[in-house]
């Protein structure tokens, strides 16, 4: 079994840790009506997306997601929050020394202490139960996530209930063989969408595209067609089925809690990687951590 394989059907038991951290946590998480951004790089960027929206929609305070690199340093927050699975990411760490000398308060959420991030935040949450081998993360995201979304009220037992469903289940039929794929979200979901579409590419270099569902129509339904599988990852707008459908696709409904459809997407892409007799372990041209070097640019 892959590292990927092992680390994302972990994810029920890690979240269930996560919702139960969340309480001990609340001093260092962001208060309600304090002005937010959180912020990661790659999947945890994704992360912070779906987070943001939570957050707001739960009436606790305006909450902005950036990549690490694009964070307009020149807005001022009452909070920072970031998302890295290994502390060690250049534009995290780069981003962190920054606002530390602005005076603006940020916290950490972290997979493995012991690395350069803990001299810079100044607040560390640690999930080091969700730390991962894998170059491609699954359990470390999708965790950290849960922790921000029950600290704002909005994880409860069914959502774990829906991933241990979406591990134990079959997949859609012949999936594996497909090499396109395209995933919609609404509203926290889309960036649910964009991780999944991520994962997709990762490990089994397919090519994926996600989209908020209703800005599917206006454009990208166009490359949908025979052999193409258009997945939504919540409820989906009135019609988009039938059209994917009635042009030849392959549809999938969410019918799961969307962070558990999102272990559905990480089944998929391992099974996909197989199909093509690819290892997810070994990603094309990425690493675990991006480290770089002065000139370089960000790959993940």
């Amino acid at each position: 079994m892959s590292h990927v394989a092992y680390e994302l059907g972990t994810q029920p038991e890690c979240w269930e840790r996560a919702a139960e951290l969340a309480p001990a946590q609340r001093s260092v998480l962001p208060q309600p009506g304090e002005r937010t951004a959180i912020v990661g790089c790659g999947t945890s960027y994704f992360m912070a997306q779906a987070a943001a929206v939570l957050r707001e929609e739960a009436g606790e305070g305006e909450t902005d997601a950036f990549p690490a690199s694009e964070f307009p340093r020149h807005r001022r927050y009452d909070r920072v929050i970031a998302l890295t699975r290994s502390g060690t990411t250049t534009e995290v760490l780069d981003l962190l020394a920054g606002l530390r000398d602005a005076g603006v308060p940020t916290t950490a959420v972290i997979g493995d202490p012991a690395t350069p991030v803990i001299s810079l935040a100044d607040e560390l949450v640690v999930l080091d139960f969700a730390d991962e081998r894998s170059v491609v993360q699954t359990r470390f995201a999708t965790t950290a996530l849960t922790l921000l979304r029950a600290h704002v009220g909005r994880h409860d037992p069914g959502v774990v209930a829906d991933a241990r469903t979406a591990l134990a289940e079959a997949l859609p039929a012949e999936l594996e063989s497909r090499g396109q794929f395209t995933f919609l979200g609404r509203g926290w979901s889309v960036g649910l969408a964009n991780e999944a579409a991520l994962k997709m590419r990762e490990a089994s270099l397919s090519w994926a595209e996600s989209y908020p569902a209703m800005e599917y129509r206006h454009g990208p339904v166009s490359i949908t067609g025979p052999g193409t599988v258009t997945w939504s990852l919540d409820e989906a707008p009135e019609g988009i089925a039938e059209q994917v459908v009635g042009a030849g696709a392959q549809w999938v409904a969410g019918r799961l809690d969307p962070l558990a459809e999102l272990v559905r997407v990480h089944r998929l892409a391992v099974a996909v990687a197989a199909h093509q007799k690819l290892d997810p372990d070994a990603p094309r041209n990425l690493t675990r951590s991006v480290i770089l070097t002065t000139g370089e640019e960000a790959v993940r």
